[in-house]
This record gives C-alpha cells, sequence and structure tokens, in this order.
C-alpha cells in the first residue's frame, strides 16, 4: 500500500500563521490555487483553514474578512496523519470525518497536506493505468 506522503512529497508546502487575516489568506489561497491551508504558530499546526471556513464562518456570519483573525474562524486540532499513513485510511478518515483536507506530519513538523482531490486523481489514474495494461 502506497504512503500518503508520495502522493505530495514533491509539492511545496503552503501554511499561514494563525494572526493573519481571513482576507489575507484568501487572498494567497486564490494566488496558489489552494482550497485549505495548514495554521500555524510558532511552527506548530493549531489549525486548518478551508474555503469551507470562509463560507461558513466568515461569509455566512456577517463577519469582515480584513479584520478577522483566522484563529477565530479555523478548525482546531485538526487530525493529522503521519507521513507513512497509507492512502487508503486516510480515504476512510475523510469519509469517516467529512474532511476534504487533512496535514501530514512528521512528529511535529508539518510535512504536506493531501487533498480528496489528490487521492481521487490517484486512483482514477491507476485504473486508466491498469485498463491500459489489460488491454494490451
Amino acid at each position: 500500500m502506497a504512503s500518503v506522503y508520495e502522493l505530495v512529497k514533491d509539492r511545496k508546502i503552503y501554511s499561514v500563521e494563525a494572526d493573519r487575516t481571513v482576507l489575507e489568506a484568501a487572498r494567497f489561497m486564490m494566488e496558489h490555487k489552494i482550497g485549505a491551508l495548514p495554521v500555524l504558530r510558532d511552527g506548530q499546526l493549531v489549525g486548518i483553514f478551508s474555503e469551507r471556513d470562509i463560507m461558513n464562518r466568515v461569509v455566512a456570519v456577517g463577519r469582515l474578512p480584513g479584520t478577522t483573525k483566522i484563529s477565530e474562524v479555523m478548525t482546531t486540532n485538526p487530525k493529522a496523519v503521519s507521513v507513512d499513513e497509507t492512502v487508503e485510511n486516510c480515504l476512510f478518515l475523510m469519509r469517516e470525518f467529512g474532511f476534504r483536507h487533512l496535514p501530514i506530519t512528521d512528529g511535529k513538523e508539518i510535512r504536506g497536506l493531501v487533498s480528496l482531490r489528490d487521492i481521487l486523481l490517484r486512483y482514477f489514474s491507476q485504473k486508466e493505468a491498469d485498463a491500459r495494461r489489460m488491454a494490451v
């Protein structure tokens, strides 16, 4: 079974500090075409901030993105997986808890963020490769 870290190991790790504003994070996410960010405080993972948080915890309740701090609206203490976690177990956790993103850690160090999209792309790439092999 493949490790989840294999899916993201070559990708740049983007994150946001907890004291930044929602507006700053949203612009950063838009610029880098990402849907979620691990939230750090003093280099330690303290939360995750996603498009869903922007919609449900900021816009829908009338908060101002320019003055609202990430720490006020992030999902705190996110479930994280280790670098050697299987893709299959990550998919189970995502389905079980309704997550679309999971931070990947090595001890206390953030090593990446895997999305449901990453897992689905891997799955369909494997299915396509299997179909090609069977056609030969």
